[in-house]
């Protein structure tokens, strides 16, 4: 006969029951220890990239917001409608085809500051293109929302997270604004302080993908066609973004910089979107994506400014090289030989004496040494 043990602590079902109800907890605990530590290294990330800004550049690009306009017209113009065509090229659900489309409604996120140092791009261009996109975000992500998905008929309604695109702009300003200050009163040790945290943060960008990878193991096991959206969709969000960028005549470091923030979407506020608005069923379907999305966007990140560093260091060489040619030609046209200096002399004095066009020609040749010497200093 089968004892009930149902009451009893010794139980082994009630054991299991215990440590799975202790792992969740211990979990849930890691994940909110890791979202506040996070959310406060960011904090101090943008308070040191705050102080690579100089506020007349800044002032500058609020008065003629050429840049800004650009920027904003990638983040809301060309990557809804990528999210869109996407959706409609793999033929996806309508559920999973609005994860895909918030994705690409969701303003710039502070990742793409980090990023955009460390390919030497315009960051006064940057801040300021994360900063007014997610001021737009409060009326054109509804408006872009209706727009593409009134078609797929869905039950629920959608709901803007206003609170959560509030935090990320007070998040995003203040720390921002401190480092412009530092930066305007202590120039030298501002310096100091973007070094120190332009460090920081490639190492945090690291640990985050890392933890990533560890915490949402999950996220691989969703659709396979999820995976290869999630995978080129900010791959074409930076091309894009470069090439409208290079079609309005922008310099190459603002082109940089336009792709960059282009193609890093704020993947927190579309988490909160979807948590708001559908179902516990529905999540099960879509929320792996922008997890998905999150850490390619890392990768890619990281890809880029692989490819740029190794590029700077090349070229760094290149022109080191060609200096020291240069100023090894440069020494042994200055040390020439007495007899040399002499025979120049005598050329000199002949075409001074000598008319007509053979007279020019020996001219032009005895001039010739002098020429390349100038040239080199």
């Amino acid at each position: 006969m089968r004892a009930n043990c149902s009451s009893s602590a010794a139980c082994p079902a009630n054991i299991s029951e215990e440590k799975l109800q202790v792992g969740l907890e211990l979990y849930g605990n890691l994940k909110l220890v890791f979202t506040v530590a996070s959310a406060v290294m960011m904090g101090l990330i943008m308070f040191s990239l705050g102080c690579s800004v100089d506020i007349r550049k800044l002032w500058l690009h609020i008065r003629r917001p050429w840049g800004i306009a650009v920027g904003l017209l990638c983040q809301f113009g060309l990557m809804p409608l990528t999210a869109y065509l996407l959706a409609i090229s793999f033929s996806l659900k309508p559920v999973q085809a609005t994860a895909v489309l918030i994705m690409g409604c969701c303003p710039g996120g502070t990742i793409s500051n980090i990023f955009s140092f460390w390919v030497d791009g315009d960051m006064d261009l940057s801040i300021s293109m994360t900063t007014c996109s997610t001021v737009a975000a409060l009326g054109m992500m509804p408006l872009c929302l209706y727009f593409y998905i009134w078609s797929w008929n869905l039950e629920q309604n959608l709901t803007i997270p206003y609170q959560n695109i509030g935090i990320s702009l007070v998040c995003l300003t203040i720390p921002v604004a401190f480092g412009v200050y530092v930066n305007y009163r202590w120039p030298k040790q501002s310096k100091i302080i973007l070094k120190i945290g332009a460090i920081v943060g490639g190492a945090l960008l690291v640990v985050v993908a890392v933890a990533g990878v560890v915490l949402f193991k999950g996220a691989w096991n969703s659709d396979f066609t999820l995976l290869i959206i999630s995978f080129i969709f900010p791959l074409i969000g930076h091309l894009s973004g470069f090439l409208l960028a290079l079609l309005t005549h922008q310099s190459w470091q603002r082109c940089r910089t336009i792709s960059l923030e282009t193609g890093a979407q704020n993947i927190q506020m579309c988490l909160t979107m979807l948590q708001l608005s559908f179902t516990a069923e529905q999540l099960i379907q879509m929320f792996n994506f922008p997890l998905v999305y999150g850490l390619f966007q890392l990768v890619d990140g990281f890809l880029i400014i692989t490819a740029y560093q190794t590029y700077k260091r090349r070229r760094k060489n290149r022109h080191r090289n060609k200096n020291s040619g240069c100023a090894e030609a440069c020494h042994k046209k200055k040390t020439t030989s007495p007899k040399e200096t002499s025979a120049f002399l005598e050329v000199n004095e002949e075409t001074t004496t000598t008319p007509g066009p053979s007279g020019a020609v020996a001219l032009h040749r005895a001039l010739e040494p002098t020429s390349h010497i100038s040239s080199c200093n």
